[in-house]
């Protein structure tokens, strides 16, 4: 799964515009966008991270660097729609986009997942590629590495 900008800008253009509609208020609307754009600069740090992993491996994502990145891409995301949750009423967000945002948030997670899981597996394949080395296994051909998008 290659992450965009525009992919997640979707789900945060909503939040901005949430700013705009919390009618309780200039204080607190004010409050909320203060804390929705603090929120949504952390996310979009960690988006282009990815986005930068993608484009030094060329448009392929490598597990070993794309897993911390996506694990804090995750950790942002679930601490965005806990506040969203929290002060949904108070910052008169609409049930529309706490929902897009779990769905954000669940593709987040299952990209998490799977370079998470093929770091394992890379790592576990080099170390018994090492194991046969030392034992005096050969010198024959490397294990192949799983290849492909994430």
């Amino acid at each position: 799964m290659k992450f965009s900008p525009s992919t997640f800008l979707r789900s945060v253009s909503g939040l901005s515009a949430l700013a705009l509609l919390a009618g309780a208020g200039v204080a607190n609307a004010q409050s909320c966008q203060e804390d929705f754009q603090k929120l949504t600069e952390r996310r979009m740090a960690q988006i282009q991270a990815l986005n930068n992993i993608g484009k030094a491996g060329k448009g392929k994502m490598d597990p070993n660097a794309a897993c911390p990145a996506a694990k804090k891409l995750v950790a942002v995301e679930s601490e965005m729609l806990g506040y969203m949750s929290k002060n949904k009423e108070w910052c008169n967000i609409p049930d529309n986009v706490v929902d897009g945002f779990k769905q954000a948030g669940a593709k987040t997670k299952t990209f998490a997942s799977q370079a998470c899981t093929a770091a394992a597996k890379m790592k576990q394949m080099m170390e018994q590629q090492r194991e046969q080395a030392a034992s005096g296994g050969g010198m024959g051909a490397p294990p192949k590495l799983p290849a492909g998008p994430l």
